[in-house]
């Protein structure tokens, strides 16, 4: 496709993608009270989900989104789940002064990437870009093979930039919480975020 359609189409996910939603709650709570291990597994799995929506977008399956109704309830859900689980260990997590420097407990890369897909395919933020914006953005309809490969470069491009810099952000935050009672308050309040990312996606 044309640059300057790259462009826009660039420009409008990068605005959407970077506006608070349950995705980005979900990275910043978990990096507070985590740490940035898994960050990066966790993020891959919601980028992947913005190249699934992207592709039932480009080849005309928002019906069969409708018609598989049960399907994407049932994901969006489980993301919701994920996410209320996440929030229960952020909870109840151990407020250890040394927790700031380390997670000692790793969790699969697997477990944290199918994660991430559920929340951005329960994501009705995601859902409406792809859906029901992007059509307004591009012409669809003459999108070629090239032009989907360029939209998906495009998309993990953005979507690796806006990850990167909450990821950053979240990380430099947590350093400055250095007593137990500062990692308490962090765990404790990324815990409630992180079910506020539970609820908002629960309730669409």
């Amino acid at each position: 496709m044309d640059l300057a359609g790259l462009l826009v189409f660039a420009t409008a996910l990068f605005i959407a993608a970077a506006s608070p939603g349950p995705g980005i709650a979900a990275i910043v709570a978990r990096v507070l009270g985590r740490g940035t291990q898994g960050a990066v597994a966790f993020s891959a799995g919601l980028a992947i989900g913005d190249v699934v929506w992207l592709t039932f977008a480009i080849v005309g399956l928002a019906a069969l989104a409708q018609a598989f109704h049960g399907v994407f309830l049932a994901v969006k859900w489980a993301g919701a789940v994920y996410l209320l689980y996440i929030a229960y260990k952020l909870w109840t997590a151990p407020a250890a002064a040394q927790e700031v420097a380390a997670d000692a407990k790793a969790e699969h890369p697997a477990k944290l990437f199918l994660g991430g897909l559920a929340v951005t395919m329960g994501n009705p933020k995601v859902m409406v870009f792809y859906l029901a914006l992007l059509p307004t953005i591009i012409d669809l309809t003459r999108v070629t093979l090239l032009g989907y490969a360029e939209l998906v470069t495009a998309t993990l491009a953005v979507l690796a930039v806006v990850f990167a810099a909450y990821i950053g952000l979240a990380s430099r935050a947590r350093r400055l919480f250095t007593s137990p009672r500062g990692i308490r308050i962090l765990n404790r309040t990324t815990g409630t975020v992180m079910a506020g990312a539970a609820a908002a996606v629960a309730s669409r």
